[in-house]
């Protein structure tokens, strides 16, 4: 076999792993927003310019799908090892499929040369793909209670201007935008390419309507943020207490525990009290029940400072134990709480453990026993009733239809309590965050962070982070207080996302299950003649 040959067999495997690389430097710690736009080339490109010649090539487009799918998801999701190695092979080797079905996809639109030089068509193949790639992002975020982190439009979580238009068509009309760039920039090449051998150039009306679509995007984002509501300002203060996780449950540092929380809480209310306190996720090693140390710790501490003080706790009833959040207001003589809704499987319960034998091994002695699920998107008022809280415990704070139902509920602060020190250092917590940032700008409200060990935060209903915990060498996970002000709207206006959720993403998968229909009435034979105009 000569070398010429050896590289035209190998290069659309590299080119698949190539896209799976791209995508991962998209995100944190890494976070080179702008890959994004050429991230899924080498994988189109790989599938539409190569294997002719093979016998099964539906079958090659889908395995040079799923190997870019495993670099990507193996990569980026390369912190779940600190938990639990076999969980994080299953997820890469699960996740990769839906790469798999959109590359099968890519190659059912392949299209002949002479169709290619078509704008028309061109732009009717880039719709139906980025229509195509939401859809499996849908799924993926749905089946199985759903894992919808790093999504194509995720990436440009920074790019304030970009992401306005998630107030209307959530995360899903960024990944759409993205995916449509990623194909039109294939498309424009190949048609360059082909123009230049046939010495003929026509105009590219799918080039200049992409970037015109972009700049447009870009120019209601900054038309947007120069909307104002009626707001008032409320004093926040976020406690980042840095527990190790091997002392998080453990009753034999319970008065640590304490201590440090007395510690961070007393320099966060000295001078000016804040109108709200925030513990994180799980904050006292035992359930905060009555009789329980716990809970008398939290009540004295509640009564003597007299500021509203929200913290995760673990909650039980004679039914289950629940991961929850705790909401202590006037001077620790009221209650109020919320148990999580959206547990994560294989960290907070194993799905099939009493069913399949062996499954919970996946996670070995992280989840002991499942927790119950709650029934109830519970708003918490604070003392001033102004204030309504949007309790997002851990992961929560990434699930748009979540997070949307508290806003229905009159929600007018969303409010994260989370603990990532599970995974210790790690790029989680910074992953985390950025799928989080979207939140705000798609139901218009700020948020309050506070993590165990990072990342600790305030972000406008812009999507921009306006305060963030940090030391002075700029280590995101050390122990300290976050204080600050932040502006909640007091007449909330509900967006189009509040009212309709993912109203975008479902049509677009409307427009993929029609795919069948679009190829019987034309669109399939369009693909293989020659067009007549451009």
């Amino acid at each position: 076999m000569s070398r010429l040959q050896s590289v035209l067999r190998v290069w659309p495997w590299l080119a698949a792993v190539a896209t799976g690389a791209i995508y991962r430097g998209c995100f944190a710690p890494f976070d080179h927003a702008w890959l994004c736009w050429f991230a899924l080339t080498p994988l189109i490109a790989a599938v539409w310019f190569s294997g002719a010649d093979a016998k099964r090539r539906w079958l090659r487009d889908l395995l040079l799908g799923y190997v870019a799918g495993l670099t990507f998801f193996w990569s980026v999701f390369s912190w779940l090892t600190t938990v639990t190695a076999p969980g994080w092979f299953l997820v890469g080797a699960y996740m990769g499929i839906y790469f798999a079905a959109w590359s099968w996809l890519c190659g059912a639109l392949r299209s002949t040369r002479s169709a290619s030089l078509s704008s028309r068509h061109n732009l009717r193949v880039a719709f139906l793909l980025a229509s195509a790639w939401v859809t499996m992002e849908l799924l993926r975020a749905t089946l199985f209670s759903g894992w919808g982190w790093n999504m194509l439009g995720s990436a440009l979580h920074a790019q304030w201007a970009l992401i306005q238009i998630a107030e209307f068509t959530g995360v899903a009309g960024l990944s759409f935008l993205v995916a449509f760039a990623n194909v039109i920039a294939v498309t424009t090449v190949g048609r360059l390419i082909l123009e230049r051998q046939l010495r003929t150039i026509k105009p590219h009306y799918d080039f200049a309507f992409t970037l015109l679509a972009i700049a447009g995007v870009i120019a209601f984002g900054m038309r947007a943020v120069e909307t104002r509501q009626e707001s008032r300002s409320i004093r926040v203060a976020a406690i980042q207490p840095n527990v190790p996780r091997a002392q998080k449950f453990n009753r034999e540092f319970a008065q640590a525990t304490f201590d440090r929380f007395s510690r961070l809480s007393q320099a966060a209310t000295q001078s000016q009290p804040p109108d709200l306190l925030i513990w994180p996720e799980s904050s006292m090693p035992e359930p905060v029940l009555p009789g329980t140390a716990s809970y008398r710790f939290v009540k004295d501490f509640a009564r003597a400072t007299k500021v509203d003080l929200l913290l995760g706790v673990i909650d039980q009833d004679q039914a289950a134990v629940y991961n929850a959040a705790l909401l202590v207001t006037e001077e620790g003589t009221r209650e109020q709480r919320y148990r999580k809704v959206h547990l994560v499987p294989f960290g907070e319960y194993v799905p099939g453990r009493y069913f399949i034998p062996g499954l919970a091994r996946i996670v070995g002695d992280q989840v002991p026993a499942d927790f119950g699920f709650g029934k109830e998107y519970r708003v918490l008022r604070m003392a001033d009733k102004e204030v309504r809280l949007a309790p997002l415990i851990c992961f929560e704070d990434t699930i748009g239809e979540l997070a949307r139902q508290f806003v229905l509920g009159g929600a007018n602060l969303l409010a994260n309590v989370t603990n990532d020190g599970w995974f210790l250092h790690s790029a989680e917590s910074q992953q985390h965050l950025a799928n989080a940032i979207f939140r705000c700008v798609e139901t218009r409200l700020p948020m309050v962070r506070s993590a165990n060990t990072g990342v600790t935060c305030f972000i406008d209903q812009f999507g921009r982070i306006t305060q963030k915990l940090a030391d002075y060498t700029g280590n995101e996970f050390a122990a300290g207080v976050l204080r600050g002000n932040v502006s909640v709207p007091v007449h909330p206006r509900q967006t189009f996302y509040v009212r309709h959720g993912e109203l975008f993403a479902k049509g677009c998968a409307v427009v993929t299950m029609l795919l069948p229909v679009f190829w019987l009435t034309g669109f399939g034979e369009e693909c293989r003649r020659t067009p007549t105009a451009a």
